[in-house]
C-alpha cells in the first residue's frame, strides 16, 4: 500500500527510536511505500525539503513554531498546519495515489488535508488518538469551558473524528471515554496502544551513575519526559522536598518544558543534594540513564477528566524498571501497573501514600528486579509495534 503519515513529531529517519518512528519502520519493513510529512519549525531552520529513498519519502514542511513556544504562535501555527501540509502534498506528491492516511493527535486541525486526500484518492483514514483536546486544556484551566475558543476547537475535534474511518485509542479507558462523548462513531473506535520495537533485554548494565555523579548505593527514581502543566509537577516537587534529607533516595529528572526552571529553582533554593535535573538528552543516552536507575516515575495532573496513558511508560518497561504513577483517578494506568504486578499507583497529591511506596523499594531491593522483569514481559505481550501494525492492517487484509 501507499501510506501517508501526518504528524507533529520530527521524523528525519525511521531508524530513530520512538512510538511513531518504530511504527513507520514496521510498515516500511513490511513492504509498504511510505510518505511521511512533518513540520520543520522556525527554530529548527524551517526548511521545506523532500528526502526519498527505497520506498521511503520524508517531507518536512516549513512552519512557525508549534511546540515549546508562546500561546499565540502555537495557536496560529496549529490553525495553519493543515493548509501548509495540503500545499506541500499537492506540490511534492501530486502523482501519488494514497491507499491509507495515518495521523496522530495532537493536533486536531488536520481535517482539511485529510479530507482532501480522502476525496481525491478514495483513501482510508486512521487516527492514532494520543491526545484528547480541547478537554485536556479545559481540565487544566487553560481554556474556558464552553467559551468561543473552546466551542470552535470542539467543532474541529468532531470534524477530525467524523472523517476518520478508524480511531485507535491508547487504552480501554481511553476508548470508553471517547465512545461516551461521541456515541455516533462508536463502531470505528478500537484500542491500539502506544507501542515500540522491543530490543533484546540488555545483559550487561551500562552504568552511568559515576559519570553523572549519582550515588551508587542509593535507590534511584527517574522521571523522564515533558516537564509541563499536564504532569502536575507541583506534586513532584513536594515529593522531592519531603525526601531531601534521605540519603537512601536519589531523584533523577530528565526533560524539558515550561516547569523546568521552577524545578531548578526549587532544587537550588533549598540546596537539595539528592536530586539531579538534566536537560533533554539524545534517546540512547536517556535509555542508558534509565537502565542505570532503579524505578521509573510517572506524574499526571490530578484535575484531568480524560484518561491519559503516557508513552514514557514504554521506556521504563523496556529497561526492566518497575513504575510508580501519581495521577488523576480517571486514567487506567494505575490499574494496569497494579493488576499486572509491575508497579504502584497513588493519587497525585497524596504525599503520605507516595512516600510509603518509595519505601517499599528502598527496603526491598529484590522487589525492583522481580517487578522489572514482570514489566518487560508485559511490554512484550501488549505494547510491541507488531501488535499495533496488526491492529491497523486487519482492516485491509
Amino acid at each position: 500500500m501507499k501510506i501517508l503519515f501526518l504528524t507533529l513529531a520530527r521524523i528525519d529517519s525511521v531508524e530513530q527510536k520512538g512510538i511513531y518512528h518504530d511504527l513507520m519502520m514496521k510498515f516500511h519493513q513490511s513492504g509498504h511505500e511510505l510518505f511521511i510529512v512533518y513540520p520543520s519549525e522556525r527554530r529548527k531552520g524551517g526548511v521545506t525539503k523532500l528526502n526519498s529513498s527505497k520506498g521511503l519519502n520524508i517531507l518536512s514542511i516549513s512552519t512557525l513554531n508549534i511546540q515549546k513556544t508562546n500561546v499565540f504562535e502555537k495557536g496560529v501555527s496549529t490553525l495553519l498546519i493543515s493548509r501548509k501540509f495540503k500545499k506541500g502534498i499537492k506540490k511534492y506528491f501530486s502523482n501519488v495515489n494514497f491507499d491509507l492516511v495515518l495521523y496522530s493527535t495532537p493536533p486536531i486541525t488536520f481535517s482539511e488535508v485529510i479530507n482532501f486526500i480522502k476525496k481525491r484518492d478514495r483513501a482510508k483514514t486512521y487516527l492514532l488518538l494520543k491526545d484528547i483536546f480541547p478537554q485536556n486544556a479545559v481540565d487544566l484551566g487553560m481554556l474556558k469551558n464552553n467559551g468561543i475558543i473552546h466551542r470552535y476547537l470542539v467543532n474541529k475535534e468532531k470534524q477530525l473524528y467524523k472523517i476518520s474511518d478508524y480511531i485507535g485509542c491508547m487504552s480501554p479507558a481511553n476508548k470508553l471515554y471517547l465512545i461516551k462523548n461521541n456515541p455516533d462513531i462508536k463502531s470505528v473506535i478500537e484500542v491500539n496502544p502506544n507501542s515500540i520495537s522491543i530490543g533484546n533485554a540488555r545483559e550487561n548494565k551500562i552504568n552511568k551513575r559515576q559519570e553523572y555523579n549519582i550515588p551508587v548505593e542509593a535507590t534511584v527514581f527517574i522521571y523522564g519526559g515533558n516537564l509541563g502543566k499536564p504532569q502536575g509537577i507541583n506534586f513532584l516537587l513536594d515529593v522531592i522536598f519531603s525526601n531531601r534529607n534521605n540519603p537512601d533516595i536519589f531523584f533523577l529528572i530528565v526533560g524539558s518544558g515550561t516547569e523546568f526552571i521552577k524545578i531548578l529553582e526549587t532544587i537550588e533554593k533549598n540546596s537539595i543534594k539528592n536530586t539531579k535535573l538534566i536537560k533533554s538528552l539524545p534517546k540512547q543516552e536517556y535509555d542508558n540513564l534509565v537502565y542505570s536507575s532503579d524505578v521509573g516515575l510517572i506524574f499526571l495532573d490530578p484535575r484531568f477528566t480524560i484518561p491519559n496513558f503516557p508513552s514514557r511508560l514504554l521506556t521504563y518497561l523496556e529497561n526492566k524498571k518497575p513504575v510508580i504513577a501519581a495521577t488523576d483517578k480517571v486514567t487506567d494506568l494505575g490499574n494496569v501497573l497494579v493488576k499486572n504486578g509491575f508497579g504502584y499507583w497513588s493519587e497525585n497529591g497524596d504525599l503520605e501514600e507516595f512516600n510509603q511506596i518509595l519505601n517499599k523499594f528502598i527496603n526491598n531491593r529484590d522487589r525492583i528486579e522481580l517487578m522489572g522483569n514482570r514489566g518487560y514481559e508485559f511490554l512484550q505481550k501488549n505494547y510491541s509495534v507488531e501488535l499495533s501494525y496488526e491492529i491497523i492492517m486487519k482492516h485491509f487484509n
